[in-house]
């Protein structure tokens, strides 16, 4: 493979990855944190190759028409001009027909100069039928059995190209999230194959379990892939999935979850709380958790990299020295988080003309619209929050996010965000921001205030955006669910929203009760210390930065998988 050679020992397959945030290759949480682990794999010199789709078409791009509707187009980018073509191609049967793959490879670059290939899957060749041209365009478009075929390519075609590219001697197989799980079936195919078997058998299993791990994201149903049988046929035609039902199917389905966590030999959730929840949900698995992190290279604004530069000198190679932020003056950090929030607010003003105050106290919230994400909380006493602005201190909120374009209940939530936001204009000032990406992420949570989230327990699996704010001095006010449960020590890194949520004690956290914690924290804590003791506001950052900010990156994370699932 030209300059990288096909030493790594690990493949890491992931049906998004967030790179650049002019390639539209990845939708959110799952794709940031992908591309997370691969900056971080380059910079501690872990030996590890990527695979994904091209995704020619993106996710989407997102407009909000004038009633604050979401509106959808397809995104277009040149890959040439991010990527290199490699000549090998392989193919993959879909549906009983042939459909050929070529590569694009992208390096990612480490801090010490190692390097870290990241494959893109690309079925746009001639030889190919429009249909079949298309499989590679869409993340998480079209229907059950386009997604079946995706998923097939990445899994499938994904373990072929690698092998065509030289990378024949992988120990670990690493799917985040079961888009890729059938992988598994051509590492079974492989272990028949050598065993000069035509067929695969209970004995090949054990030994593909050993080289798979498995990291699931969500509890949220849609999250996890279910296919009917019927289609199953159709798009794969293998019979050794009727003929081995116990590993590949459950509840008279193909799931992928399922199957992924059948054939690996170690399987996690991407925070404590999600560990439980997960051993709960599939109870038959081992399921331990590893918190998930942020690439803190990537996550920390100019003004703040800066700063580190100058008081934690290896905070890029040693992301725990980070804990040394406790000594840089209290002045400094309030100096930094001024640049940044100017540059939010200068931003924001010049593209919606929303006159937003550089002096107000700014909340920050931006999510997948999903409805359990709840990202109208805020808003669900308008007259009292009215009252908390004029009496307390004036606040002012940044929005974003995108909802899936079939998500009828997500674009409502926007909507009704947007709507709100109308009303509310003389009083308190709130802009949504369209087609929310890596570059306004930085921004935005570099430069509110206070980093706000506010979902359904136990519905939040881990959550990131929290992490990249608290690397930039940022505290969070959230509900106790996901990594905050983790994060939060009250009125020292930031606050928490509600009561703790427990396995079998469900009460407590239904809206109402959530939306007054929500705004009693906001009128007795949040505010008043931001108006009244800016020096002990600063404080609290300085400790987002030092206990948050070393922790809860994606350089602990990957030394914990390495520790206790890659190399044991």
């Amino acid at each position: 493979m030209n300059e990288i050679k096909p030493k790594e020992s690990i493949a890491y397959f992931s049906m998004e990855i967030g790179l650049e945030s002019k390639m539209p290759t990845y939708s959110g949480g799952l794709g940031m944190l992908a591309g997370d682990t691969i900056r971080s794999a380059a910079d501690m010199g872990i030996p590890l190759v990527a695979v994904t789709l091209l995704h020619r078409k993106g996710y989407f791009t997102q407009h909000l028409d004038a009633a604050g509707w979401q509106q959808e187009e397809p995104v277009e980018w040149r890959p040439e001009e991010f990527l290199v073509e490699l000549p090998e191609r392989v193919d993959v049967i879909v549906e009983e027909r042939s459909v050929q793959l070529r590569s694009w490879r992208y390096l990612v670059n480490g801090v010490g100069g190692s390097k870290v290939p990241v494959i893109f899957l690309d079925a746009n060749l001639p030889g190919n039928s429009d249909y079949d041209k298309s499989l590679t365009d869409y993340l998480y478009g079209g229907d059950g059995r386009y997604r079946l075929c995706q998923e097939a390519i990445l899994g499938i075609g994904g373990a072929r190209m690698l092998n065509a590219l030289g990378f024949k001697e992988l120990q670990r197989y690493h799917m985040n999230e079961g888009h890729a799980s059938l992988l598994t079936l051509e590492l079974l195919n492989d272990r028949a194959t050598k065993a000069s078997r035509k067929a695969i058998t209970h004995d090949d299993l054990d030994p593909v379990r050993r080289m798979c791990v498995f990291t699931t994201h969500t509890p949220v149903p849609a999250g996890h892939d279910q296919f009917p049988m019927g289609l199953v046929a159709q798009v794969l035609g293998r019979r050794e999935i009727y003929d081995m039902k116990e590993v590949f199917c459950c509840e008279g389905v193909l799931n992928m979850t399922f199957l992924a966590a059948n054939l690996s030999h170690y399987i996690n959730g991407v925070a404590k709380r999600h560990g439980e929840i997960s051993r709960h949900m599939i109870s038959r698995y081992v399921i331990d958790a590893i918190t998930n992190g942020v690439h803190a290279g990537t996550w920390t604004s100019q003004p703040f990299r800066e700063l580190f530069d100058r008081y934690i000198s290896d905070w890029h190679q040693d992301n725990f020295s980070l804990r040394s932020a406790l000594g840089i003056p209290r002045v400094d950090i309030w100096e930094a988080h001024t640049r940044c929030k100017e540059r939010l607010i200068g931003h924001v003003n010049r593209k919606y003309a929303a006159q937003m105050d550089a002096g107000v106290l700014t909340l920050g919230f931006a999510w997948r619209a999903a409805t359990y994400k709840r990202g109208d909380l805020l808003f669900s006493d308008l007259e009292r929050l009215k009252r908390i602005s004029s009496r307390s201190g004036k606040i002012q909120a940044i929005c974003a996010g995108k909802a899936h374009p079939a998500d009828q209940g997500g674009k409502e939530i926007i909507q009704h965000v947007f709507q709100i936001a109308q009303a509310l204009h003389k009083e308190i000032k709130v802009t949504y921001l369209e087609d929310y990406d890596m570059f306004l992420a930085q921004m935005l949570t570099a430069g509110v205030d206070v980093w706000l989230n506010t979902p359904q327990p136990p519905l939040e699996a881990s959550g990131t955006s929290g992490m990249k704010a608290a690397l930039n001095g940022v505290p969070s006010l959230s509900v106790l669910d996901g990594w905050w449960v983790e994060g939060c020590i009250e009125g020292v890194t930031g606050w928490a929203i509600g009561k703790p949520w427990q396995l079998g004690n469900e009460e407590g956290h239904d809206r109402s009760q959530d939306a007054a914690s929500l705004y009693d924290k906001l009128e007795n804590a949040v505010i008043p210390l931001y108006y009244n003791n800016r020096d002990q506001f600063a404080e609290v950052m300085r400790h987002c930065i030092a206990l948050n900010g070393s922790f809860f990156n994606t350089h602990r994370m990957l030394q914990q998988y390495i520790q206790k699932a890659y190399f044991i």
